[in-house]
């Protein structure tokens, strides 16, 4: 384990939540370094994950918290304790590949206008985890994509290095001093819409964000909120607790457009595009 006081080249912070297995996977897979710092932040998990990370990974630096309120909080708990150049937000339901690290690493070295990274993520079915790189939902992205329609929201797959607006937490490597700068993940947000908050204070700043597929990780989406199906399998959530993340989802996109957009469109509209999120949200828990 690493002293507070020791310079790290990275810290590696993963919010746990009854993931206990998937996040065993997930510490298994990071490879032994003296240069990483992996905190592993429990947001009062009930299904043994503390005592297993104690138990298996003993160097592996645990904050327990006697609470789950959210994604944001949780992955913020480490900020007292991360001493790295650069912080890795990596979800527990990820496993990762030998040399997804140094080549991440090494990438964010090479070009100092790059203010946040992250790599090719794929869902068990060997499919794409169409979030890994996306662009803002502005109104008119968002109303393409709730039509089915094609949208730079979610813009189509380049097997290239290329700058992107934003990229999901279940990776996303930063400058520490830039996470520093922009107060870390914004608590307005309890869970989802976070990230993307977060590359959009990046862009502000100047700095570029980036998608980098030359390596990858495996994505067991939605393990803790239990929405998804490529992990029904493995996901121990509970009815009530996959309704709070699916509210926090909807609840996200009208954080995220009062805080951006608000001021560029009349009063009516953001009433127009409140009322389409609470449609979607409504359809959405038809189908629960």
């Amino acid at each position: 384990m690493k002293k507070p006081q020791e310079k790290v080249r990275l810290s590696i912070i993963i919010l746990n939540f009854n993931t206990r297995d998937l996040l065993h996977q997930c510490l298994a897979s990071i490879p032994h370094s003296p240069d990483y710092q992996i905190i592993v932040v429990d947001n009062s998990s009930s299904d043994g994950s503390v005592e297993m990370v104690k138990k298996n990974f003993p160097d592996v630096e645990l904050i327990a918290r006697d609470k789950n309120d959210g994604f944001t909080r949780g992955n913020n708990a480490a900020r007292k304790i991360a001493q790295g150049e650069y912080v890795l937000f990596l979800n527990s339901d990820t496993e990762m590949f030998p040399n997804t690290l140094p080549v991440m690493l090494n990438f964010m070295d090479s070009d100092r206008s790059i203010g946040v990274s992250t790599c090719l993520t794929e869902l068990p079915n060997g499919r794409l985890y169409y979030a890994c790189h996306r662009g803002f939902p502005t109104p008119w992205n968002s109303l393409l994509y709730f039509l089915g329609l094609p949208s730079s929201y979610y813009p189509k797959y380049q097997n290239t290095i290329h700058e992107i607006d934003a990229c999901s937490g279940t990776f996303l490597l930063i400058r520490k001093n830039i996470l520093d700068q922009i107060g870390w993940f914004d608590e307005d947000y309890f869970a989802y819409g976070e990230d993307l908050e977060m590359c959009y204070r990046v862009k502000e700043l100047g700095y570029k964000v980036m998608f980098n597929p030359a390596v990858k990780l495996i994505h067991y989406w939605g393990a803790s909120s239990g929405l998804k199906s490529t992990s029904k399998t493995v996901s121990t959530a509970s009815k009530e607790n996959s309704a709070k993340w699916n509210a926090a989802r909807y609840e996200a996109m009208k954080i995220f457009y009062d805080k951006h957009y608000r001021e560029k469109y009349s009063e009516f509209f953001r009433w127009v595009v409140f009322s389409v999120i609470d449609l979607m949200n409504g359809l959405r828990r038809g189908k629960d």
